[in-house]
């Protein structure tokens, strides 16, 4: 735990006790703040009550007497609407901040160095995130991974001056930490997403573009252009006064990172410095990956990696589960779980990775349903329809890409798994990137890929890939 000492004695009040907002509890506690704290489900208060957490009705409590209110990254700050808490707060006059505030704020109290990598985007994040967390790792640095993936930021061990610390941030983190300061700052790209809580798409930009905030000379600016937004960014962030590294995917860039069929460039000045070679590597699959592994370089170089190191790293990563995570074999078969490919902006980046596909697909759809994945049809073989859109999917694959409806997961596995055994195609793969949400059949899209996992290990034959839990 990271104690949040720079609230002691003061009066602060927290809404929302997720995961990130309990560990903002118990560190501002722990720090010697008074806390009031509140949620509006009544099972998490009692789970604090019981935890002898301190829960108070914000609703009628006076927010005069507080010095801020931390809210939980999930609840409006802005758009559709700011929450009631966040007016009762600005009518007090009171600030209105985050845990991700808290943790910069506490490192610049104690005057840590306590190095810190992070990272945003729309997509990737996770990813590269996990990426810069295992790159560091191998070459024996002292390393905590947390923020949107895994450990929230006040859960991880205290701040030291060795530590490294490698954060994923949400554009809503972002929004509420203001004193954000990151000596590494990737921005990966920007594509519409999360518009009911930025209102429109150049208020999204604009804060994801706050990652930057607080740069100074002895920093880097790691970002991609390849799309407008980001390169929009990229020509403010020239002026300083971090130093800024380019990234791109398909095109050389004379002073910058790219990476062209697979083969990632580092240059100055038009002159190549280093030259990896990403291909073959299951982890960093895809021009998707390749963006990611671009970026995670030109962080680690600013944290003094050496390329030698990075190319190790590179080549040890795993990635992460439900991300296009190669799950098992029997043959030449792979099966594929990407069941976080949640929207068909997702299962393009999967899709676009492999031929000879056995594609499980559908759950809850969204917007647009997968009419946008025309251009990687010719690469299915057969489709395998599961859930609430499985009639509009296959309505839309009809004449395009055979399809068989399944209904349920289980079903699929095994119809995928015997037509991809039998076909004798080359290097078949079973991939479940169902491009919906899991809320129909699962709670969320990891319990779908763990099911996915365990239907897999059921096969004859099957060999599961290291570390894969079934």
């Amino acid at each position: 735990m990271i104690p949040a000492t720079c609230f002691a004695g003061k009066s602060v009040a927290v809404f929302g006790l997720g995961g990130s907002g309990r560990s903002v509890v118990r560190a501002l506690v722990a720090g010697g703040a008074d806390v009031s704290a509140w949620d509006d489900g009544d099972a998490t208060r009692e789970a604090l009550e019981l935890e002898g957490l301190p829960i108070i009705d914000l609703s009628a409590a006076d927010f005069s007497r507080f010095d801020a209110l931390v809210l939980s990254p999930g609840v409006p700050l802005t758009h559709p609407e700011p929450h009631w808490t966040v007016r009762k707060a600005q009518a007090a006059g009171i600030e209105v901040i985050g845990d991700i505030e808290i943790f910069f704020r506490e490192r610049a109290a104690l005057g840590v160095k306590a190095p810190v990598v992070a990272i945003t985007g729309t997509n990737g994040k996770s990813t590269t995130t996990a990426l810069c967390g295992h790159l560091l790792k191998s070459s024996g640095r002292d390393v905590e991974v947390g923020g949107n993936i895994g450990k929230a930021v006040l859960d991880l061990a205290p701040l030291a001056d060795h530590r490294h610390y490698v954060l994923e941030l949400s554009s809503y983190q972002i929004d509420l930490a203001p004193s954000l300061h990151a000596n590494a700052a990737i921005l990966l790209n920007i594509t519409p997403d999360h518009l009911d809580r930025h209102g429109n798409m150049e208020h999204y930009a604009e804060v994801k573009a706050r990652i930057f905030s607080n740069q100074t000379a002895d920093d880097t600016a790691i970002i991609c252009v390849d799309d407008d937004y980001t390169r929009a960014i990229a020509e403010t962030l020239a002026h300083g006064p971090a130093k800024l590294s380019r990234v791109t995917i398909g095109r050389p860039i004379n002073d910058g990172i790219s990476v062209i069929e697979g083969v990632l460039s580092e240059r100055e000045r038009g002159d190549v410095i280093t030259t990896l070679n990403l291909v073959g590597l299951n982890a960093l699959r895809g021009s998707h990956n390749w963006e990611n592994a671009a970026a995670a370089y030109g962080a680690m170089r600013a944290m003094g990696l050496r390329s030698k190191d990075i190319e190790q790293g590179f080549a040890s990563f795993t990635g992460l589960a439900h991300r296009m995570q190669e799950i098992a074999r029997i043959g030449d078969v792979r099966f594929v779980n990407d069941s976080k490919g949640t929207n068909a902006d997702a299962a393009a980046r999967a899709l676009g990775s492999f031929e000879n596909i056995y594609w499980i697909a559908g759950g809850r759809a969204k917007a647009g349903g997968i009419t946008s994945l025309a251009p990687f049809f010719p690469r299915i073989v057969k489709a395998y329809l599961i859930g609430e859109a499985a009639q509009e999917f296959a309505a839309t694959l009809e004449g395009k890409v055979p399809a068989m409806l399944c209904g349920t997961l289980d079903v699929a596995v095994a119809a995928a798994a015997r037509d991809a055994l039998t076909e004798g195609r080359d290097e078949p793969v079973v991939l479940l990137s169902p491009a919906c949400a899991s809320f129909d059949q699962f709670r969320n899209f990891e319990l779908r890929g763990e099911a996915f996992c365990a239907a897999v290990c059921k096969l004859d034959g099957v060999v599961m890939a290291k570390g894969v839990a079934a």
